[in-house]
This record gives C-alpha cells, structure tokens and sequence, in this order.
C-alpha cells in the first residue's frame, strides 16, 4: 500500500493538469499520447524496477566498503541525494549519447507533448539500463532503502519537472532543474539538442558545459524526427532497439480510424488500475497469481495501443483478457480478495461499447 497511494497520485496529478488545460486554459489535450504516456512502461517497467532494487542490494551485501557504515542516517541521506543525482546526470548523458542507450532512452523523447504524463512514458527497459549507474552507491554503503527512498524523491522531482503549467521558477532556475530547464532538453532543435541532463540539480550541466536555458524567442520544439508510427506500447519500447541491432522491422499500416478521447483515457486509466493492483500485489501475493496478474497487465497495455492503432486484433484482445480475468477472480483466492473483479467488469463494458462503430473516428491525434 505504501507504494500504491505515490503511483496513484501521479495519475491524480497528471487527470488535475489536463483538467486545467483543457477546461480552464482551452488548450487541446492529446489523450492517446497521454493514454500512451501512462501505459508505455507499466508493469513490465514495474518488474525490471524490482530487478534493480535486487541487484543494489546484492552488491551491498558482497562488495559494500562500509565508507558511510558509521554515519548518521541524515548524513547517509544526504550523501545519497546528492550522489544520486550526480549519477543521473551521467544516466542521462550517457542514454543520449551511446547507440543502444538511446534506443532505450528514445521512448522517453518521442512524446510530443510536454506534460505530467511526459514524466511516465519510458521504455520497459529503463530501469535494466540503468543498473550499472547507481551501482556505486551500494559500494560506499548506501544501504537500499536510502537508495529506495531518495530515488523517489529524485524521481517525483523529475516528474514535476514535465509540467506544462509552470513557465519559470524564479530564484530556482540557478539552483535547479526546473520544468523551463527540462522543457529544453526535450527540444529536438538547435540550441536545445543534448542539454540540461541533470535531474534536480542544475549544477551538474553548469559544471559538464552542458546547460542550456529555455530562450524566450526560440520555441521547443518536442518529439523524435523518426518517431515509431504507432501507438502499441510493444513496438515504442522495442523497435528502436530492433532498428539499432539491424533487425528486419514490422510494417506499419496507417491508422484509419481510432477509438475516440473518452473511450481511450477511461481503457488507460483501467489498465493503469491494474497497475496499482499488481504494484500491491508485488509484495503480498504468491508468485504464480502476481506473474499472471503482471502478464494480464501488459497484455491489457499493448492492446489499448491495438485499438488506438484502429486494429481487430486491439478490440479482441481487450475483450478476451477481462473475460480471462474474470475467470481468475472467480478460481484465484488472491484475485477474488482484490478490485479485479470491479475492474474486469468495467472493462467489458468498456469493450462492449467500444464494439460499435460510433465510439471510433477517423485516425488522427487529438
């Protein structure tokens, strides 16, 4: 539960910011990119994220040097913060700058649209190439959960830092890397190509030579020149890899037609439920019923992206995977003691509905 109330109020967060741009600033809100946003990593990025935390604190039982054993925790906590951050600049510097890094990182970058959601999107394989970077913390002796407890701090700082509320941030555009700071670095032109690669701290790009303000007579402009046509979660988070290992590439048909706003936002925020779901179950149920529930998970994501992209395949998927869920909470102890049921439910409705024509419009991206 404790992880599951911070999850739940990104989503909290993200549903208030569209409010307020669409109903109180009149602006368009692209709900498939935030549908997408939502969903890109979900629970598989969930699953490798617990890899991570696994494999930090493996190194920290066998190769921890005990620098910081004697220190008092709000030191520890402070070497941590700032140690951290100093490892995510060269993260992030480094996704930007080697091949295969990037084709992981690309997922984060394609997203044409600065918000709240921004801040989610990320490849499945995020946390798995981010691994060897945080690894020296574990050396020093940061024990896991500070690692834990200040890369959600750092983390929940960045996602702020999407925000498509704020312009500027006073004092604190000196200090940190605020929302206009990060908005260049998600420029595709000049000057703002690989900029700002910090964090939290603004310090690292001034130190590095590699900041970069948001100019006032130069716009942003977002997104990738070769950006993955499509909108299933599955192909964004591998075919940039497949393309950086010279693989042969699927063919993408243009999108003739695609499920309108609402019945897309409602099929994202009940597979980003399923998500809460599994990020409680994680840690409470056996390993059969929370790898199934991952599985039921993902498949649910990438076939929100089916339907988005128009597709038969998209619409028979999310029908049979809630009928198959139903199933589950019906045989499955640790199914029937969640909201499944409710959420399984909801969603053949939602497929139900989403069978007829008029909840589809011709292909396009509002």
């Amino acid at each position: 539960m404790t992880l599951v109330l911070p999850s739940a109020l990104l989503l909290v967060l993200v549903a208030i910011e569209a409010f307020v741009l669409r109903v109180v600033q009149k602006k368009d809100v692209p709900w498939n990119e935030v549908v997408f946003n939502l969903n890109s990593g979900h629970t598989i990025l969930w699953l490798f994220r617990g890899l991570e935390i696994a494999v930090f604190h493996a190194v920290h039982a066998r190769l921890n040097l005990g620098l910081v054993d004697d220190w008092h925790p709000i030191a520890q906590f402070a070497v941590a913060m700032v140690f951290w951050d100093f490892c995510f600049y060269w993260l992030h510097r480094l996704h930007h700058a080697w091949g295969v890094l990037w084709a992981v990182h690309v997922v984060h970058h394609e997203g044409e649209h600065f918000s709240l959601s921004l801040g989610i999107r990320n490849s499945w394989y995020s946390s798995i190439t981010s691994i060897p970077f945080f690894l020296i913390l574990a050396v020093i002796g940061i024990p896991t959960e500070a690692f834990i407890a200040v890369g959600g701090i750092h983390y929940f700082i960045q996602f702020y830092n999407h925000n498509a509320l704020v312009k500027k941030s006073g004092v604190l555009e000196h200090v940190m890397i605020t929302p206009s700071h990060h908005r260049a670095h998600h420029g595709k032109n000049a000057p703002y190509v690989d900029c700002n690669f910090g964090g939290t701290l603004v310090f690292w790009d001034k130190l590095f030579g590699t900041f970069q303000p948001e100019l006032d007579d130069v716009p942003v402009e977002f997104g990738t020149d070769d950006h993955v046509p499509t909108d299933n979660v599955f192909w964004a988070s591998n075919l940039p890899l497949l393309k950086w290992f010279g693989l042969p590439l699927p063919q993408f048909r243009p999108v003739s037609k695609t499920l309108k706003g609402v019945w897309i936002w409602t099929a994202g925020l009940l597979s980003f439920s399923i998500l809460l779901v599994y990020i409680y179950a994680e840690a409470t149920w056996p390993a059969f019923d929370r790898n199934v529930l991952l599985a039921y998970g993902a498949v649910a994501a990438i076939s929100i992206g089916g339907m988005t992209d128009g597709r038969l395949w998209g619409r028979l998927t999310w029908s049979l995977i809630h009928v198959i869920a139903l199933g589950l909470c019906i045989e499955s102890e640790s199914w029937q003691r969640s909201p499944l049921s409710y959420i399984a439910v909801i969603a053949l409705v939602h497929a139900a509905i989403t069978w007829h024509e008029k909840s589809w419009r011709k292909g396009s991206d509002s």
